[in-house]
């Protein structure tokens, strides 16, 4: 055989063997790349933020609400005013009459659609809803989008709004395929004719207008690589994209790419995805975005951080309106357009909207009863949708009253600014929704939240307790029983106990309820001694208190230390009637695809005797009207009815008050950080706070009908005291003229609710159940200390 055929046949072998060798390693890299493509694409494509929401504001005929709050929201969603609203979003004020074109949202319990609406103001409250799309018939009841107030990033702190492929505007679409891929829905993943087409355009626009690659390799590139500028990662960048194209549909691929692109940074927080973009930048879902914000947002595709709006405005105009260039040549709009939409401002938001953790201390509180039922991974890569009581109009008025008034506080004492501290906690009567929660007195920072963690003693505001607890025992007690205000001296250790009036007199004989009007020390004390402060105690723990208490003669004064939200929970109870919601910041959670999670529904127990609950509420009422609160009584509209208690504790170092409306319980404590005393009571400091803020906010007044089995009479010839009909004779009172409330008023309103919601109905307990475990004792101190008013 010729030595040159042998030669041949020898390089053709081995080059068969070669070749058959590097295909083989390309099939088994190939089928790698593959393996890695499908699993991390048709798996949990991304670790998705939790999602926390606001209350949803409820329109229905009748509601308290004025026109202006409405006009609140609707800024708060970022909805616009425009004369003739055509989309979501959109809404015109014509006076106290609204026309809004509401945006659909999925709630947990179904999807609220969007609607064209007309709502009329009357007297404070909605005296119309009407419905203007001519198939629908007037709603009678409207739930608004509630407001995104925080999102539980991952730990690599992306962030992202998933939108579907049916979600993405069409317009953003087509504006993406004239910018960054004409030939998207044509080639398979790899366009070399885009590649040759991009860089003449570049070259004849002097400037790179025009990507080379495809979005389907841009994806590839974002999802599963590095930003490493070599060959070998654009080979592989390329095989991939390739394989993904055979894998997916184009229209998997572009929701896919829609959710995943890098689009600025907030902080320390990356903004990806355009459904996140639009919010971030413009405070508007993506459906409600015009022809020159879609042409922003694809322009920052090249270059999000050269190309950030916020930072480098002129650079972001001038890549928007070569963006609009790139729409008329492509047909995607008409010149016209583009030059209207070219005179537009650029319509950056300030800040993206209210930035996530604006309420720092109202989410801690929804992170702390979250983890009770959720693992904080869960909570950081699930994307759940947590749907919240707080209430913005609330927590608006919280924020602006504590600063203002602890600065007017400051300045009448001429103290140095910021040397007083505030909190404050808001909740709804009949839900036990917290409403508000503010841990400073700027409630905005993050920090020390003292709403929840401040725990200092809470003076004179235990002393309702104590009556509620004589109250109890109407066979010994009533409001208007003789007490005795008279010197108290008990052992103490190697001393006495001696205990002082707030002014250091002693009253002698008073009726039980002047004596909790006036907030009387001794006769506080002596009363409970008389029913033994065992029994205060439980009547604290029925009345949600879950810290431990020592049953020492002091704790009838207030030696007892609980933050403001434990102060709320235990008057929710009193204002609840007797009833003892505790309370929740949550109502619902949703997995990432709208399916209900655990639920947080209200949960009622009848704690103490609903008749003695109002007996107590009658007497704080008058605490305010006539007694220690009495500055805010003075400040009541008419109508109003309010009841509370102000606390003070020994050498001034804490102020407190609490108290309620129909509607609202609200608890708020003022003081320093460094227990320094600060000269400010009970009436003088916390009660101004809390009458800045709640007197800003719409209120209920107090119900007027008492439960069944309490009678209302002439006491004295005096005032009409109402006592329970089988209770002790009141001396020195006479008959009076009597009247029992109609059978059938008695149930409470926090009753009434649980049992008209979806869940089913609870049985409800015997009025005076069991108190609750003890919590384990804790060493004190000081085991007897004066607190007065």
């Amino acid at each position: 055989m010729p030595k040159r055929f042998r030669l041949g046949r020898f390089l053709f072998r081995s080059t068969l063997v070669l070749t058959l060798v590097f295909g083989g390693l390309v099939a088994l890299y190939g089928a790698h790349l593959d393996r890695v493509v499908r699993d991390k694409f048709e798996g949990q494509r991304w670790a998705l933020p939790a999602r926390v929401y606001a209350r949803p504001l409820e329109l229905y005929v009748g509601k308290h609400l004025k026109a202006d709050d409405l006009q609140a929201e609707l800024d708060r969603l970022s909805y616009h005013e425009k004369a003739s609203p055509a989309a979501s979003g959109y809404f015109h004020r014509d006076g106290d009459s609204f026309q809004v074109r509401t945006r659909a949202f999925r709630f947990w319990d179904g999807r609220e659609p969007d609607r064209f609406l007309k709502v009329g103001f009357e007297d404070g409250k909605v005296a119309s809803l009407e419905a203007l799309e001519e198939e629908r018939p007037d709603p009678a009841l409207v739930r608004l989008d509630p407001m995104l107030i925080a999102s539980i990033y991952p730990t690599h702190n992306e962030d992202r709004v998933l939108v579907r492929r049916k979600e993405i505007p069409d317009l953003l679409v087509r504006t993406l395929m004239a910018v960054e891929d004409r030939n998207f829905y044509r080639h398979m993943g790899v366009d070399p004719k885009g590649i040759l087409r991009a860089v003449v355009s570049n070259l004849q626009a002097g400037a790179v207008v025009e990507g080379a690659s495809t979005l389907t390799q841009q994806l590839v590139k974002n999802f599963y690589l590095s930003a490493d500028r070599t060959f070998e990662r654009k080979i592989k960048e390329a095989y991939m994209a390739l394989l993904l194209e055979r894998r997916y549909s184009k229209d998997e691929i572009l929701e896919a790419y829609a959710n995943e692109i890098y689009l600025g940074q907030d902080g320390s927080r990356a903004i990806h995805g355009f459904g996140l973009a639009s919010e971030f930048y413009f405070d508007l879902p993506l459906s409600e975005l015009d022809v020159a914000k879609t042409a922003l947002l694809v322009g920052m595709v090249q270059a999000p951080s050269s190309l950030d709006p916020r930072r480098h405005p002129e650079a972001a105009e001038r890549r928007r309106n070569l963006v609009l260039d790139l729409m008329v040549r492509d047909g995607v709009i008409e010149p016209e357009a583009a030059a209207q939409a070219k005179e537009q401002p650029l319509g950056i938001q300030n800040g993206g909207g209210r930035p996530a953790g604006a309420y720092p201390h109202f989410i801690t509180l929804v992170r702390r009863q979250l983890q009770r039922d959720y693992r904080d991974e869960d909570l950081r890569s699930e994307g759940l949708n947590i749907f919240t009581t707080l209430d913005p109009q609330v927590q608006a008025t919280v924020e602006e009253a504590l600063p203002k008034r602890l600065a007017a506080l400051e300045k009448k004492r001429r103290m140095k600014p910021g040397t007083l501290e505030t909190a404050a906690v808001v909740t709804s009567v009949t839900q036990g929704e917290v409403l508000a929660v503010a841990g400073g007195r700027e409630p905005g920072y993050a920090g020390f939240n003292r709403a929840l963690d401040a725990v200092r003693s809470i003076g004179s505001l235990v002393k309702p307790a104590v009556y509620l607890t004589a109250l109890s025992e109407s066979d010994r007690y009533t409001l208007t029983t003789s007490i005795q205000d008279k010197p108290v001296s008990l052992p103490d250790g190697a001393r006495r106990w001696e205990p002082k009036n707030y002014n250091h007199r002693v009253y002698g004989a008073v009726p039980l309820y002047s004596a909790l009007v006036r907030s009387l020390n001794l006769a506080t004390v002596n009363l409970g001694l008389s029913v033994g402060v065992s029994k205060v105690a439980d009547t604290l723990y029925a009345m949600g208190v879950q810290r431990q208490i020592r049953k020492v003669p002091s704790l009838l004064l207030g030696s007892v230390s609980m933050s403001p939200l434990e102060v709320a929970q235990m008057y929710q109870t009193i204002a609840a009637g007797g009833y003892r919601a505790p309370l929740r910041a949550i109502r619902e959670v949703v997995d990432a695809h709208g399916l209900p999670l655990n639920r947080y529904p209200l949960a009622v127990e009848a704690v103490v005797d609903p008749k003695a609950a109002y007996l107590t509420t009658w007497a704080m009422q008058r605490v305010v009207t006539q007694g220690t609160a009495k500055w805010l009584g003075a400040k009541l509209p008419d109508g109003m009815t309010m009841a509370g208690k102000t606390g003070t504790t020994d050498d001034m170092r804490d102020s407190w008050f609490a108290g309620f409306t129909g509607d609202k319980v609200a608890a708020v404590w003022v003081g320093r950080d460094d227990y320094k005393p600060m000269g400010l009571a009970g009436g003088t400091g916390a009660l101004r706070v809390w009458g800045e803020l709640m007197l800003a906010m719409e209120n209920e007044p107090l119900p007027e009908a008492p439960p069944d089995g309490v009678v209302l009479a002439d006491a004295c010839g005096r005032s009409n005291v109402p006592y329970i009909g089988d209770s002790a004779s009141r001396p020195g009172c006479g008959g009076g003229n009597k009247r029992r409330t109609p059978s059938g008023k008695s149930e409470s309103r926090v009753a009434r609710n649980q049992a008209e919601s979806s869940e089913p109905a609870r049985q409800r307990p015997e009025p005076k159940p069991e108190p609750p475990p003890r919590p384990r004792e804790q060493t004190q101190n000081h085991f007897m200390r004066d607190f007065y008013n």
